[in-house]
């Protein structure tokens, strides 16, 4: 299928490259004309493993290509993937200028039907203001549809989890568009969840908060342990052999960082807040998180006695291992 994906970013750039060696022709458009220019040569400006081998194999297919226009990507693709930054504005909510942008460009463009999916992580009812801007700039009166298909890549196994993924969510509103997007996926293989926009927008918001209130919640049982002298590694194999549980996400530490936990929380939070309702839970989540590094820098005064004229060594400064990304690092916090 004939494909184009507009951001090159974390999201985007593994979303094209694993699109494009499932057998897709995958343009991948970016504004960023040095960050293209590399591309073109193989040079990946993140750090994901396999990403490099991946991108020269599809260089080398011709099944890839890397472009500045959106114009061209979109009359010569059939589904156009929005994956631009959604940033976080200082009151938690998701910045959406890139994705509006787009939307605009991507509008003017079209010369034939398109189907047109978000995949940026944005928060619910996006979709309708998505399908509003590209009504609005139609200027040649095509026909569209608007899918939601949010990603689930983790930093450091993004390219397993696209090709290997415990499911695929799609919002749509037309029998049509799902079956383009189905067909997109059938070499995967594995289960399609079939939504309206709105849930699949919600599900993954929902998901990664989910995940970062585990976190907090076996950070506050290891913070118990400590004062009881029990031992928090047991516990939680305790607590991950029950099936209803499951051991993931279940590693007490200095809590989670990164460029996808920290903001979906604060966005679901305030998605919430505008729908008249007091998420305290996840409030408390995020509470513990920022408590967790406070409490690693005391007990590091208490381990040194006098702080003054003494080195201290950090291993370790990306959020997670087998990323570069320092995007929320906790170490940032604790350096500081």
């Amino acid at each position: 299928m004939r494909v184009c994906v507009i951001g090159t970013g974390y999201v985007g750039l593994v979303t094209g490259i694993c699109l494009a060696d499932i057998g897709n022709n995958v343009i991948c458009v970016d504004v960023d004309k040095e960050k293209i220019r590399r591309l073109k040569k193989g040079i990946i400006p993140i750090y994901e493993p396999g990403l490099k081998e991946m991108v020269e194999r599809n260089l080398s297919k011709k099944r890839v290509s890397f472009i500045t226009e959106i114009s061209e990507g979109v009359e010569n693709s059939e589904i156009i993937f929005i994956a631009v930054g959604t940033p976080s504005r200082k009151n938690g909510e998701a910045n959406l200028s890139y994705v509006e942008s787009v939307a605009r460009s991507v509008a003017k463009a079209m010369d034939g039907y398109r189907v047109i999916v978000e995949k940026s992580t944005v928060p619910v009812h996006t979709g309708e203001w998505v399908r509003r801007t590209v009504k609005l700039n139609n200027i040649h009166g095509v026909d569209f549809d608007v899918v939601s298909n949010p990603e689930f890549l983790r930093e450091g196994s993004a390219i397993s989890d696209f090709m290997h993924p415990d499911r695929i969510v799609i919002g749509v509103e037309s029998e049509k568009a799902r079956k383009i997007i189905a067909k997109l996926y059938q070499p995967l293989n594995v289960p399609i969840v079939v939504t309206d926009i709105k849930s699949a927008e919600i599900i993954k918001h929902a998901s990664n908060s989910y995940l970062a209130l585990k976190i907090s919640y076996i950070n506050s049982v290891a913070n118990i342990c400590e004062r009881v002298g029990a031992d928090v590694e047991k516990v939680a194999e305790g607590m991950g052999l029950d099936k209803r549980t499951g051991k993931s996400f279940l590693r007490a530490g200095i809590g989670y960082g990164g460029s996808c936990f920290p903001k979906d929380v604060s966005a679901f939070v305030k998605i919430a807040e505008e729908a008249g309702y007091d998420f305290e839970m996840l409030k408390s989540v995020e509470s513990v998180n920022r408590m967790q590094r406070e409490d690693l820098v005391k007990k590091i005064k208490q381990a040194m006695w006098v702080m003054n004229n003494k080195t201290i060594g950090i291993l370790g400064l990306s959020f997670k291992p087998n990323t570069d990304d320092m995007r929320e690092a906790p170490s940032i916090d604790i350096i500081n």
